[in-house]
């Protein structure tokens, strides 16, 4: 009575309902774990029936307890446990939904521990190599997407004739793919699997990005960049939530750092691809007048191969087990866990080492997905309700990351991810536009102007480049096989004149009068002749598509300019990989940010090539740090059944802006420098500052 009266056993009646349980056998207490710490008296001799002490005196049968004698404290989990199952079972279809939740998240904080320990236990070693190389070839097809179109653009208009709102156009359309390709792929990742759907991602990018370098026409090669766009922008997200699910709490910051070099190595693989393949003009082969497939397209074909490698080695990878034990699939997460222990294992010279887990903790399954059996309906009506089904599992993912738990993170993220794509890419399209502007500025002052001249019965048969011709009289004259760049005729007189095989890049006839004169085979299209007078003139044989094959002079610098830029982040991967988990993420968010919004000041000292060149590479630099920890951040705020999705939804927003950005700054080239700097510099400082308002997660989990 002394024991039951005291606070620390006044559960002491409880023993009545678990007395099956914890009933005295043999000396031993049933249904103790045996690692929970407390007392148990099995570990004692059994003793013989005629010399148990006489404090069993007074036995009650009906209680079934020994009065008088410690009993031990039963363990909390162990009674819960026993009381669950004594409990009538209730099956899951007529319970609440918001109890299978709970259920489910619970099992999930249980998971999430249990699976760091495991990742921890299979260590960190040839496997996760293995896969580092593999996915940043993924990276690296990402980072040569995004400069495949701005190097080809120059070629690529002399082979369809390309004005420039098409340019502008081809430029956009890549970066629309690419917030599509996110979103979509992203979110069916967390559904369907991120091997699955990262083969699929590449799949569609290397298919496309090879079509589009045989396509003649501008509006078939705009649709096969946008799907090429699609697939490659659906990724990244992918790329960085199934490297982070192989990977333990202290490796995590630090490996998907690394992982990002990928992206600049993708851009040094361009930009060396261009330099050494695109000038070649003559590389290539033509079939008649109809099909060209020159140098440039030659570079496109290329620019493919990390694409190709990267889905050929993923065909020998496993699929995330984070994933697969979120879908309730035990045994094959189990056997990939076992994989990459005994791997790194054996690559570390201890094959003796045994994977030690039996047992995995697997959520709650609670999505209804309907399926129709074989012998029901037809095959489109299957395939039907599948892809109804997981599409609206993909949506509600969608609008679970903006519920209360998450919302105020998901948009602090938002806002973060768009201002830092808004100036980012906004500024690395204004860069070479702007370096451009200064080479034009410099060749125009070089121009030469001709005031009436008077030329007759003389046959022009050489190159005319950058000239002005004004008020001139030619009568009887003859340009046969020649070429004009940058040539401008303005109140002319052109009488029996005879033009024959001539090509054209900026070349106008402005106020001229043009008197029985005959143009066969030029492309000296109507659209080239500004308020002129025609009078018994013929055109004939026009050239069809455009035949230029002058080589730009400024081409070179165009993609030294690229190469420097994309080797000038190298400095600042490293440190984000050393630094990410010392300093933490949000640290080096904001102070990226805002290193990089200082930088942007020093651009109105930019008044030469050389100078702009400078302050791109130090932009550039130090800004990869501020995208490096968005990535891991965003990979870790987020849980494994919605990690994608989230990423596709913010990597979906940064391409919106990354469009904006490309469009606004653009515009004001050659007007002013004051609009695109105070624009990208006040993104810079906004969105640095709210960066430091996200929770720190350096030490958290994988949820």
């Amino acid at each position: 009575d002394g024991y039951r009266n005291t606070n620390l056993y006044q559960g002491g009646r409880a023993a009545n309902q678990v007395s099956d349980d914890y009933r005295y056998q043999d000396g031993n207490y049933e249904g103790y774990a045996p690692n929970d710490g407390y007392y148990r008296g099995g570990d004692e001799p059994a003793h013989e029936e005629d010399a148990q002490s006489d404090v069993t005196e007074g036995h009650d049968e009906d209680d079934e307890v020994y009065e008088g004698e410690y009993q031990g404290i039963p363990h909390p989990d162990d009674i819960k446990e026993k009381q669950k199952k004594r409990s009538p079972a209730v099956d899951d279809e007529y319970r609440d939904r918001a109890d299978l939740m709970a259920e489910r998240m619970e099992d999930e904080e249980q998971l999430a521990h249990q699976y760091e320990n495991i990742i921890e236990e299979c260590g960190h070693g040839r496997f996760q190599w293995t896969l580092f190389f593999v996915l940043g070839l993924a990276l690296m097809a990402d980072g040569v997407e995004v400069f495949v179109v701005g190097f080809v653009l120059p070629s690529a208009e002399k082979d369809m004739c390309l004005s420039s709102s098409n340019k502008g156009m081809l430029g956009l359309i890549v970066y629309l793919g690419m917030m599509v390709g996110a979103v979509m792929l992203g979110g069916l990742a967390d559904k369907l699997g991120r091997k699955q759907c990262l083969i699929i991602s590449l799949a569609i990018n290397a298919a496309f990005s090879f079509l589009s370098s045989f396509v003649q026409g501008y509006g078939f090669f705009l649709f096969c960049r946008l799907i090429s766009g699609l697939g490659i922008g659906g990724s990244l997200p992918i790329v960085f939530a199934y490297f982070s699910e192989f990977l333990s709490r202290e490796k995590r910051g630090e490996h998907l750092s690394w992982l990002c070099m990928f992206w600049m190595i993708g851009g040094i693989f361009a930009s060396a691809m261009a330099w050494s393949i695109i000038p070649h003009y003559g590389w290539g082969f033509s079939m008649g007048t109809k099909y060209h497939f020159h140098s440039w397209r030659v570079f496109v074909l290329v620019c493919s191969l990390p694409c190709v490698a990267s889905l050929v080695a993923l065909k020998f990878m496993p699929e995330s087990p984070r994933f697969l034990l979120e879908i309730g699939k035990h045994d094959e997460a189990w056997m990939i866990l076992k994989q990459v222990h005994d791997t790194n294992m054996r690559a570390k010279g201890e094959p003796e080492r045994v994977f030690t887990v039996s047992y995995i903790k697997t959520p709650k399954q609670v999505d209804e997905f309907i399926e129709i059996q074989s012998s029901t309906g037809t095959w489109y009506q299957r395939w039907l309700v599948r892809i109804t089904t997981t599409f609206k599992q993909v949506w509600d993912n969608v609008l679970y990351c903006l519920t209360a738990q998450y919302r105020m993170n998901t948009l602090m993220l938002a806002v973060v991810w768009f201002t830092m794509a808004l100036s980012y890419y906004g500024l690395i399209v204004w860069f070479p536009d702007m370096i451009r502007y200064f080479q034009e500025e410099a060749y125009e002052s070089r121009v030469k102007i001709f005031d009436e001249e008077e030329v007759s019965h003389f046959t022009f048969n050489f190159t005319l480049e950058n000239q002005i011709h004004r008020n001139g009289e030619y009568r009887n004259d003859k340009f046969i096989g020649m070429k004009f760049k940058e040539v401008r005729f303005e109140d002319s007189l052109f009488e029996d004149c005879y033009f024959e095989d001539v090509t054209s890049s900026e070349t106008f006839f402005e106020n001229c009068t043009i008197i029985s004169t005959v143009f066969y085979n030029t492309d000296l299209y109507e659209h080239k002749f500004i308020n002129c007078r025609l009078i018994n003139s013929t055109f004939m044989k026009e050239k069809e598509g455009c035949h230029l094959d002058f080589e730009e002079d400024n081409d070179f610098l165009i993609y030294l300019v690229s190469f420097l830029g994309s080797l000038s982040v190298l400095p600042g991967n490293i440190i984000s990989a050393l630094l990410m988990d010392k300093i933490g993420r949000i640290k080096m968010i904001g102070g990226s940010m805002l290193i990089s919004a200082v930088c942007c000041f020093f651009l109105f000292f930019g008044n030469s090539e050389s100078a702009m060149i400078g302050w791109q590479c130090l932009f550039c630099g130090a800004s990869i740090a501020a995208w490096n920890a968005l990535d891991v951040i965003t990979v870790e705020l987020y849980p494994t059944d919605k990690r994608a999705t989230a990423f596709g939804i913010l990597n979906g927003l940064c391409k919106f802006g990354a469009i904006l950005g490309n469009s606004i700054f653009s515009s004001f080239v050659g007007i002013t420098k004051v609009v695109p700097i105070l624009l990208a510099s006040s993104a810079l400082v906004g969105g640095g500052l709210l960066a430091l308002r996200l929770p720190e997660t350096r030490d958290q989990v994988l949820m």
